[in-house]
């Protein structure tokens, strides 16, 4: 017997293994159960419409347009078109008759911006496509019940209009923020909860077998197959729209108890009134979070802090409900640029300038709406001295920095006391001929970003 044979509903309570499980307590769960039952009836076949052509042809046009990386069966992306045109009858037969098995995942682990690693599942070309086509049919349907407080991965909604929620309730008045971090969550999602909060909505069990075939396929790392119990992996098209789904039930809860809160993916503010509310809700919330969903609340980094202390998606925000960059994102940049410009990199001058361009333009587009010309002023002063000292460094010689001085038109005895200082590179790119010679002209005749016009541009 599969784990969806074992849901029964009665007197409004969902049995699952032989465990009750509640829906919600308020005057509305009539409403949600009528829900749920006209869902799974409209639902039964579902499966139809995961393998109707023209949707699995939309999902291999989205996966090509993704890109990335070839999965443990070797086959590249490039190759999808040609292999589903000679190959789909064969894959919408094992879809409808419930046969297709994912493969393994290959896993990665790429470094996280505060420390420490995420662990990364990149399936199969042809998997993604099959999670693809699942995730076109299933999105829309959740859409209608997702709640409005949630911005992360959902069409038309992202950090812009999370950030902004988040300034209203705190230039409201709710300046006491609990902050929640959930302690690795793609990688501790109890399977059993998400395919019982599924169950509730799709009455496809063909397509529920599946997702829980996605959810168990094992992970290939360092030539060894693991096994998965819990966890939803990032890297699949079908991830995110599941940890939706199963944050949606603590996004239910927060409404229900009338809280001002905004949830961008597994990060999760709740702004309230006074510092009294606040202790309060977040032993509510780690008490819910642990008990109910079977998730782990990471306390080293879950704290009650004023909103001004916020860092929220990257951002700070002011007293007023204003978006400011906040004190860990502006260290991050700079320790980024920093790593650019190392001298002892061996790059041309012109590669680091291109390689700078294209983080500055993807990172001023990001922080576009934060209040922050003075702090970009210093960065863009601080980031040009490196850069002088880089290019000073690549002349070598004292004669060399001579020369290049007086090319950029100092004058020659001052770049000649200059180059024959026998100061260092640092201490040389500070002095006023370096300054002259390598000034703000010279540096957008390079092809430098101009960061602060860039910024009051975009801001504007």
């Amino acid at each position: 017997m599969s784990l969806f044979d074992t849901v029964e509903w009665h007197a409004g309570v969902a049995v699952l293994s032989g465990a009750r499980v509640s829906v919600p307590t308020t005057g509305r769960a009539d409403e949600w159960l009528t829900d749920c039952y006209e869902e799974r009836t409209s639902t039964v076949d579902l499966m139809s419409s995961v393998a109707d052509l023209s949707n699995l042809s939309r999902a291999c046009q989205r996966v090509i347009r993704n890109g990335g990386a070839g999965g443990v069966d070797g086959m590249e992306v490039g190759e999808l078109r040609k292999w589903l045109a000679v190959n789909h009858e064969e894959l919408r037969a094992q879809l409808l008759s419930g046969s297709y098995r994912p493969s393994a995942v290959r896993g990665v682990k790429i470094p996280k911006p505060n420390g420490g690693e995420r662990q990364l599942g990149i399936p199969t070309v042809l998997d993604r496509v099959v999670q693809q086509a699942i995730h076109q049919v299933l999105n829309p349907r959740y859409e209608r019940v997702f709640s409005k407080s949630s911005y992360g991965f959902r069409p038309g909604k992202g950090a812009r209009q999370a950030l902004g929620q988040a300034g209203e309730y705190v230039g409201d008045g709710y300046k006491y923020v609990v902050d929640i971090d959930l302690a690795k969550f793609f990688d501790e999602v109890n399977h059993a909860r998400l395919l019982w909060r599924l169950s509730t909505r799709i009455g496809d069990k063909r397509l529920l077998k599946l997702i829980h075939r996605f959810l168990k396929a094992g992970m290939l790392e360092g030539g060894l197959l693991g096994q998965r119990i819990k966890g939803t992996p990032q890297g699949g098209p079908l991830s995110p729209l599941l940890s939706n789904i199963v944050l949606d039930e603590l996004d239910k809860e927060l409404e229900s108890r009338g809280h001002r809160f905004v949830r961008y993916a597994d990060d999760l503010i709740v702004l309230v009134a006074s510092e009294k509310s606040a202790a309060r809700v977040y032993n509510n919330l780690v008490t819910f979070i642990e008990d109910k969903l079977k998730l782990r609340v990471n306390r080293d980094k879950s704290e009650i802090r004023k909103s001004t202390e916020l860092n929220f998606l990257g951002h700070g925000i002011l007293g007023n409900g204003g978006l400011t960059l906040s004190a860990k994102s502006e260290k991050r940049l700079k320790d980024k640029l920093r790593q650019t410009t190392r001298r002892n990199r061996g790059r041309s001058f012109a590669q680091i300038i291109k390689e700078l361009n294209q983080q500055l333009r993807g990172w001023l587009e990001y922080f576009r709406y934060a209040l922050m010309k003075g702090k970009l002023r210093a960065i863009e002063s601080w980031l040009r001295h490196r850069l002088r000292c880089y290019r000073l460094k690549q002349c070598k010689r004292a004669i060399g920095m001579f020369r290049f001085l007086f090319k950029l038109g100092v004058p020659r005895d001052r770049s000649w006391s200059t180059a024959s200082n026998r100061r260092g590179w640092w201490a040389n790119a500070s002095t006023p001929a370096a300054h002259e010679g390598m000034n703000n002209d010279w540096f957008l005749s390079e092809g430098l970003m101009a960061i602060v016009p860039t910024y009051a541009r975009l801001h504007a």
